[in-house]
C-alpha cells in the first residue's frame, strides 16, 4: 500500500507541474508557438488537466476501497464526506473563478456529487458512466452551437454569471464541462479499483494507453494527408475546446500511460527521501492549484513587467524557455514548501480546511 500510494502522489506532482506550465502559458505566453520548445509546452495543454481529472477520481475509489468492509453506517458516512468535499470545492471554485475564468475546481464539485452517489457501485459501471457522459456531449454538439457564450480571441465566457450561462458552461461548453469530462473522473475512479501490485495490471494498462495515444495520432496523421471535408478534419484535430472523441481517447490514453508510469517508478523509489518529500507535493495539490492561479500569477506579472487581468491580453508574449524556467522554479518553491510544511502539518493548506469542514 506505501508503494502505491507514493505512485499516485508521484502522479499529481507531475499533474500539477504540468499545469503550472499550462496556465502560465494561457496568461503570459503565446499557445500558437512554433518554435520547438514552444510545440514541447503545448504537449501539456490537455493531456495535464486530463490526468489532474483521472487522479481525482483514483482519490476518491482508494479512499472507499476496502472491498465489502463497509457496512451500511459506513457507506453513508463517507458518501456524506464526499458530497460536502464536492460542495467545498465547487464554492472555493466559485470565488476563484471570479480571479480566474479557466477554474477547474467548481467542475470537481460536480464530478464528486455523481462519485459520491457511484461510491460504492460495481467498478464496470464507472466505465459505463464514462462512455455515457462522452456519448452525451456529442449528442449535445448536434443540437447545441459549441461556441455559444464564448469569445474564443479572448477565451473569456460572456454570460458565465447567468443561471443560463452558467447551466450551459457548467454541464455542456465551459473549460471542463461535466459532459464529457466526467467521462475522465469515473475512468480514473475504475483506475482507483484495479489492483496494482499486479504486473499484469501495469503492462495491460499501459499498452491500453499506449494503443491509444498511437491510434489517434496515426489517424489524425492521415487525416492530414487525405482531402476530407473541413469539419471532418475539425472533428479530428480539436484541441481542448472543444473535446471530441479523438481528443478524449488521445488525452485518456496518456493519462494511462503516465499513472501506470508512476505507479510502477513509485515501487522502485518508495524508500528514497526524495521520492517521499516529492509526494508530499502531490498530496497537497489543491493548495498548490490555488498558490499558483495567485501568488504564482502575480510574482511572474512583477517579475516579467507584465499585468495579471485574469484573461489573454494583448500584451507581447514571454518566450517558452522564460515559462518552462518560471514553472520549473514556482515548482521547487512548491516541493520545499510542501517538505517543510509536511514536518507540523499533516495536509496542506487547503487539504485541511476542506477536511475540517467535511468531518
Amino acid at each position: 500500500m506505501k508503494q502505491r500510494i507514493i505512485g499516485f502522489d508521484l502522479a499529481r506532482a507531475y499533474a500539477i507541474f504540468g499545469m503550472y506550465i499550462v496556465n502560465f502559458t494561457i496568461i503570459f505566453g503565446n499557445q500558437q508557438d512554433k518554435s520547438t520548445l514552444g510545440k514541447l509546452l503545448s504537449l501539456f495543454s490537455g493531456n495535464s488537466s486530463t490526468v489532474f481529472v483521472m487522479l481525482a477520481g483514483m482519490g476518491i475509489s482508494l479512499m472507499s476501497n476496502r472491498g465489502d468492509g463497509y457496512t451500511n453506517e459506513d457507506k453513508k458516512r463517507l458518501r456524506t464526506i464526499v458530497g460536502k468535499r464536492a460542495l467545498f470545492l465547487f464554492i472555493i471554485g466559485l470565488l476563484l473563478s471570479l480571479w480566474w475564468s479557466a477554474d477547474i475546481l467548481h467542475f470537481y464539485g460536480g464530478y464528486m456529487l455523481v462519485a459520491a452517489c457511484l461510491l460504492f457501485v460495481n467498478k464496470r459501471y464507472y466505465l459505463v458512466v464514462s462512455i455515457g457522459s462522452i456519448l452525451i456531449f456529442h449528442f449535445l454538439v448536434v443540437i447545441f452551437p459549441y461556441e455559444t457564450g464564448w469569445n474564443f480571441e479572448t477565451l473569456q465566457y460572456s454570460d458565465f454569471w447567468t443561471l443560463k450561462g452558467f447551466l450551459r458552461n457548467f454541464f455542456y461548453n465551459g473549460w471542463n464541462s461535466i459532459f464529457p469530462w466526467l467521462a475522465y473522473f469515473t475512468t480514473g475512479m475504475y483506475l482507483g479499483r484495479m489492483d496494482w501490485t499486479l504486473k499484469k495490471t501495469q503492462v495491460q494498462l499501459f499498452c491500453i494507453g499506449l494503443g491509444m495515444f498511437l491510434s489517434v495520432s496515426l489517424v489524425q496523421f492521415l487525416a492530414t494527408k487525405f482531402v476530407i471535408s473541413e469539419d471532418l478534419l475539425f472533428f479530428m484535430n480539436a484541441d481542448y475546446l472543444p473535446p471530441f472523441l479523438p481528443f478524449i481517447l488521445s488525452t485518456m490514453g496518456f493519462g494511462f500511460m503516465v499513472i501506470t508510469f508512476f505507479m510502477v517508478l513509485g515501487s522502485y523509489v518508495s524508500e528514497q527521501s526524495f521520492a517521499n518529500d516529492l509526494a508530499k507535493t502531490g498530496q497537497m495539490t489543491l493548495t498548490h492549484y490555488i498558490s499558483h492561479l495567485t501568488l504564482g500569477m502575480l510574482i511572474f506579472a512583477f517579475l516579467s513587467g507584465k499585468t495579471y487581468r485574469g484573461s489573454i491580453t494583448t500584451q507581447s508574449p514571454i518566450a517558452p524557455i522564460f515559462i518552462l524556467l518560471f514553472s520549473s522554479a514556482y515548482f521547487i518553491l512548491s516541493y520545499y514548501f510542501s517538505k517543510v510544511w509536511a514536518r507540523k502539518f499533516k495536509h496542506g493548506l487547503f487539504e485541511t480546511l476542506m477536511r475540517k469542514v467535511s468531518g
